[in-house]
């Protein structure tokens, strides 16, 4: 049964609203769905100006939305099968025992970085800003008690992690998400049939629509707002993976500096040492913990939370309640009251108890949003205040102790065991941060912001749980790194404190976005939400930054390696992509190239890869004029990385007929989203291509049957009937093949009846068509598939100017050469597969 066509929304004047009636025709389509649209305005017809007429027809000119149909097209056709099963929701019903799972789990791999924040925060902090009294005490525990509330618990618990796209966090989804509302990316790959997936979303016109729509028109006609959306988001995946650096550095070194406090005369050289033996034991066995040892450190982490709680409460009952005072945010003032520039300078450190809020949100693809949210209000917060107040009283009671304060306050009794616990939770938080990094990147690398590197799956039941060998071992090393060139926790706290802040700061520009693209927030509460936390952060940076010398040159310098490698990378593909755009055939052309060469059509399948999604890719140009014969079929394919977490099996595939339908050429666009596993083997990649292109066919003959050729809207030709004989040796051929329609061989050894052209035309009949082209697919299917594949060697014009040059002809080709390509990752058999390699000026 046929479907409606789906309805998009638009912006018109009533003026342009009244022609549409009296002509009585349709509105045009436009290039949007859902919460899209296009505002138009009309120029007066009238040139003159008429004073306060002009004015008052100004005023009485409305506008309002009307719905608009789209005109047909085979990829929307395609795009409009949406399954059902993947929208509905899970009724599962209450399982205790898989709730504690999973809560425990959440222990493990989101808290497990802002957890161990009490370790170094006030260490930090009363670095820059020496206690003199009780008062400086009760200052610097208000502004740690407060930036907890209002950054991990209102910011990112109560209102970024709503910001999740479909269940994935992280500063590249929030980018995918805006991406997938408003044409933001810079390279133009992308289809209108991709809005049809169920992926996105469809919502009727509000009263907040039309600021929605303003700020999507704004995003889309700008390049400047283009280049600065995508320039944001590469720096914050610079200072992200940064992060993921300096936490294992830090959480490690400030757990093992414990030993000063059980082993007097303990030196910085065994800490370091120690240091060093432990984060190369978590790297080597990072892999099997990413899916195997999560249940393992819940339970520790768990113990952690107790740990900190109970020391907390035992300092509270042990030197007075006193430290209660700090919830009274007059303390802040007075803190900065009597020292400004020296309370100025400990933001940097103050920061730091809210390190791992950005790994809150960039690990939500693991879990609901709802444990994560009862699991840091019920338990993760509560301890870490009750932590905090502990240190605080100790310190009143105890100001000359301002260096390794938590091991200093806990109970000699218990010291050994919570040492051993707090460096266990030291290892749980460096990978909690590195399992974010992997996640992290495998966003970036589908969006194409990143080089493809090898990503393993290690959990055949959980997707999300992936690991990145080269990312792993580049972490170790960088960590060492900062280890062995700082050894000390004040100068990496400095560092920590930029990468922390500068996430942050992307995060909240993003989400600012979403509030008004997506989410068509009050202007007020965005308002707010922007100027608030905005304005901290920017101080809190700002702070962060006066300690470059101290530590923070070695990080920037770090993020500003990773920046320059992904703006090459983004740069020099979107560079390629626009050279295939520019050479890519035309039909006419293609139409002629067979004839003229005798080019003879073969059994088999032939699968053209290629980055572009409209057009015949210049590459079958050189296999026309460089084979002697081509397949009898011909698929264009074209992997897409589109901006959705996943996309089901069922809507992996969109096809379109390229020609007419005797050419038996098609095209094919695979659909991933970023968190799905590409990689497929070749023989189930070609299984369900060929399923797709069946299903297609089949489809399109009763698309075909039930509307005349006059009605449809595709760049297919009219169609012509396809005549299947069968030859000697049982191979299956075409008769009407139109590339051999003017070509007469001189060969005998070719049948006579394979390179002919019917005498007649007999009555078209769709359903006689339609079985035979499916067989004629089946016999094809049978004689095997060859993926036809380019390899391109980038370089810049000679009359570039010198930088182009270098990040070209080097940079460029040097990520290129070292990366894996999409169609590689099927491991296609070296007989199955033949390449080109082309050069292109850019």
């Amino acid at each position: 049964m046929r479907k409606a066509p789906s309805l998009e929304w638009r912006w018109v004047s009533t003026e342009e609203d009244d022609e549409e009636d009296r002509g009585g025709g349709s509105a045009a389509a436009v290039d949007s769905v859902g919460r899209g649209g296009s505002f138009e305005s009309e120029d007066d017809e009238d040139g003159e100006d008429d004073g306060d007429e002009d004015e008052e027809e100004e005023e009485g000119r409305k506008k309002r939305l009307i719905r608009t149909v789209p005109s047909v097209d085979w990829f929307d056709v395609e795009g409009n099968e949406v399954s059902v099963a993947q929208q509905v929701e899970d009724t599962e019903e209450f399982d205790f025992g898989r709730t504690m799972f999973v809560a425990l789990q959440t222990l493990a791999v989101v808290f497990g970085d802002i957890g161990i924040g009490p370790l170094y925060t006030f260490d930090v902090m009363f670095n820059k800003y020496p206690i003199h009294g009780e008062e400086d005490v009760l200052g610097a525990l208000s502004l740690v008690l407060y930036t907890l509330i209002l950054m991990p618990l209102v910011k990112y618990v109560l209102v970024v992690l709503w910001a999740n796209d479909d269940g994935e966090g992280g500063i590249f989804a929030l980018y995918s998400l805006i991406c997938r509302n408003a044409k933001v990316s810079l390279i133009p790959n992308q289809v209108h049939s991709e809005k049809r997936m169920s992926s996105f979303r469809l919502k009727l016109p509000t009263a907040e629509l039309e600021r929605s729509i303003k700020v999507k028109e704004q995003l889309e006609s700008s390049l400047l707002l283009k280049k600065l959306l995508l320039g944001l988001v590469l720096f914050g995946t610079s200072m992200f993976i940064s992060n993921g650096v300096i936490t294992p550095a830090m959480s490690v070194l400030s757990a093992v500096s414990g030993l000063k406090v059980g082993i007097r005369n303990t030196s910085q050289d065994v800490v370091v040492m120690i240091s060093v033996a432990l984060l190369v034991i978590l790297f080597s066995v990072q892999r099997y913990a990413t899916s195997k040892v999560g249940f393992a450190l819940g339970p520790s982490l768990l113990v952690w939370f107790c740990c900190l709680g109970g020391i907390g409460i035992y300092n509270l009952s042990l030197y007075g309640p006193t430290a209660f005072k700090a919830f009274n945010p007059l303390y802040i003032i007075y803190y900065f009251g009597r020292n400004p520039f020296q309370a100025w300078l400990s933001l940097g450190g103050c920061i730091l108890c809210a390190t791992g809020s950005e790994a809150i949100f960039s690990n939500l693809c693991y879990f609901p949003v709802r444990y994560v949210q009862y699991m840091f209000v019920l338990l993760v917060l509560p301890c870490l205040v009750l932590a905090y107040l502990g240190q605080a009283a100790f310190l009143i009671a105890n100001p000359k102790s301002s260096e390794q304060v938590f091991f200093s306050s806990i109970p000699s009794g218990v010291f050994w065991p919570v040492f051993l616990v707090a460096n266990l939770a030291a290892l749980i938080a460096s990978r909690t941060m590195t399992v974010a990094i992997f996640q992290c990147l495998k966003q970036s690398i589908a969006l194409g912001c990143f080089p493809r590197l090898k990503i393993v799956h290690t959990s055949r039941k959980f997707m999300a749980k992936i690991y990145i060998p080269v990312v792993n071992w580049f972490l170790l090393v960088s960590c060492l790194g900062f280890i062995v060139l700082f050894r000390n926790v004040y100068d990496v706290g400095n560092a920590y404190a930029i990468a922390e802040l500068g996430v942050m700061i992307m995060a909240t520009v993003y989400v600012t976005v979403i509030m008004l693209l997506i989410w068509e927030s009050n202007i007020r509460k965005v308002l707010s939400f922007v100027i608030t936390f905005l304005f901290l952060e920017l101080v809190f940076f700002s702070s962060a930054l006066s300690s470059v010398g101290d530590g923070g040159w070695a990080l920037l310098m770090f993020a500003s390696v990773l920046l320059m490698i992904m703006f090459i990378w983004n740069y020099g593909s979107k560079l390629k992509y626009d050279s295939e755009v520019k050479q890519k055939l035309s039909k006419d052309l293609m139409r002629k190239l067979g004839p003229n060469l005798g080019t003879i059509r073969a059994p088999g399948l032939g699968l053209v890869c290629s980055d572009i999604v409209k057009g015949v890719p210049a590459i079958f140009g050189h296999f026309l004029t460089s084979l002697p014969a081509i397949h009898s079929i011909i698929v264009f394919v074209c992997i897409r990385n589109v901006p959705v977490p996943a996309v089901p099996q069922s809507e992996r595939f969109l096809f379109q007929r390229v020609c007419s339908r005797g050419y038996h050429m098609f095209r094919c666009i695979a659909r991933y989203g970023y968190k799905d596993k590409k990689q497929e083997h070749h023989s189930v990649f070609e299984r369900l291509l060929i399923e797709g292109l069946e299903k297609f066919i089949q489809r399109e003959a009763v698309e075909l049957s039930l509307q005349s050729e006059d009605d449809v809207d595709s760049d297919e030709e009219p169609p012509t009937p396809v005549k299947i004989i069968q030859a000697p040796n049982g191979s299956l051929y075409s008769l009407d093949v139109p590339l051999l329609a003017d070509y007469v061989p001189s060969t005998p050894g070719i049948p006579e009846a394979s390179c002919s052209t019917p005498q007649h035309d007999p009555v078209f009949d769709y359903g006689q068509n339609l079985e035979l082209e499916l067989a004629f697919i089946k016999q094809s299917k049978q004689s095997g598939a060859v993926y036809l594949i380019d390899n391109p060697i980038i370089k810049a014009r000679k009359d570039s100017w010198f930088f182009k040059k270098l990040m070209i002809n080097y940079f460029f080709a040097f990520l290129r050469n070292n990366c894996r390509r999409a169609i590689m990752l099927m491991s296609i058999p070296h007989s199955n597969m033949m390449q080109v390699r082309m050069t292109s000026y850019v």
